[in-house]
């Protein structure tokens, strides 16, 4: 069951509530490059991101804004660090929300400019709290502890509610796993604001894919969470298809997913590599909720992967093709992929047509 969460519109999304949750990203282009970072989006976008962050480190990045708003069609999220002029030039050129700390980005009176600012574009504020980035009392009174987490978030909103602003988005990350589940689990119980969840500094794809599969899946699971980032030292691309997968596994996600097994001695065909191709095939078709097995031999063919639309299970050089656990017919080694991806977009059309 998901938790009940404030219903906060970002554009012409909303999260919260019982809307869907949203997967975002965060592009790595010079924002102020409104070329390449219009085409990062694009690519975002196609990939199936519902919101993108940018970084606005300077007035160049704050005014590209505008032209960047205009060419995209999700919404866009600046991401400002200790100088709220740029904020105030952010919310001027049409972004949909912004990421703050309120506490790092100067006095109340500043802190006050922002947030009128944010009531007259309708903007909602994430307040971003990183283990990394907590003030010094905070610190010395939890230690980098999950709880110095919620405490820092706790401070935050606070500023903000005083400035009867309640347009409030809240996330507490660390590259910790443990530390994370727990400091969102805690939040859970405390703030009735949606929630931004992520395992921040995970690494590269191999690692960063594995700590946000953990963190963000026992989050998931317990039914917290309305927007998420798998954050990865890679193309952020792979960020929304991790995030995809990782949701799927627990039906927060329509989208075709592989079954395959691990293979054993008894393969007796060449199957990791089809398992590969049909893998990354499948990412390019429709967000629909659609099975594909690709399985090793008889033993864990149709009977492992019955509740598969469609599959393949390995004999001698050859595979049979099976629907619904239903054996079709033989396929030789050298058709298989051809014949899969030919019998897969007749089914995957069928159910888009309906």
């Amino acid at each position: 069951m998901r938790k009940n969460t404030k219903e906060i519109k970002i554009g012409s999304l909303w999260i919260g509530g019982h809307h869907k949750i949203a997967i975002q990203s965060m592009t790595n282009t010079k924002t102020s490059d409104t070329d390449a970072t219009i085409v990062q989006i694009h690519a975002l976008e196609k990939a199936g991101c519902d919101i993108v962050r940018v970084a606005v480190l300077d007035e160049a990045d704050a005014y590209a804004i505008q032209s960047i708003v205009k060419a995209i069609h999700i919404p866009l999220v600046a991401d400002i660090h200790f100088d709220y002029r740029l904020a105030l030039i952010s919310l001027a050129s049409g972004v949909q929300k912004l990421r703050i700390n309120p506490g790092n980005i100067g006095s109340i009176e500043r802190i006050r400019e922002v947030v009128e600012a944010c009531k007259l574009h309708q903007v909602p504020i994430r307040i971003g709290v990183n283990l990394g980035s907590l003030d010094c009392e905070i610190r010395e009174q939890y230690g980098r502890t999950a709880m110095a987490l919620v405490k820092s978030a706790e401070k935050h909103v606070r500023i903000l509610e005083e400035l009867d602003f309640h347009d409030i988005v809240i996330s507490m990350k660390a590259s910790d796993v443990p530390m994370t589940i727990e400091a969102y689990e805690i939040a859970s119980r405390t703030f009735s604001y949606p929630l931004h969840i992520g395992v921040t500094e995970t690494g590269t794809f191999f690692s960063g894919s594995i700590k946000s599969a953990v963190g963000l899946g026992s989050l998931l699971y317990q039914g917290i969470g309305d927007t998420l980032r798998v954050s990865l030292t890679d193309d952020p691309v792979q960020e929304v298809l991790v995030a995809q997968e990782i949701m799927a596994s627990l039906g927060y996600f329509s989208k075709p997913t592989l079954i395959s097994c691990p293979t054993c001695g008894r393969t007796q065909y060449n199957m990791i590599p089809i398992a590969k191709e049909i893998e990354t095939f499948l990412q390019t078709l429709p967000h629909v909720s659609f099975k594909v097995a690709v399985m090793g031999c008889v033993v864990n063919g149709p009977g492992e992967a019955k509740d598969a639309d469609i599959g393949v299970a390995g004999g001698k050089e050859e595979a049979l093709l099976f629907k619904k656990g239903i054996a079709i017919r033989k396929i030789p080694q050298d058709k298989i992929v051809a014949v899969l991806k030919e019998e897969i977009n007749k089914m995957i059309e069928k159910v888009v047509s309906k």
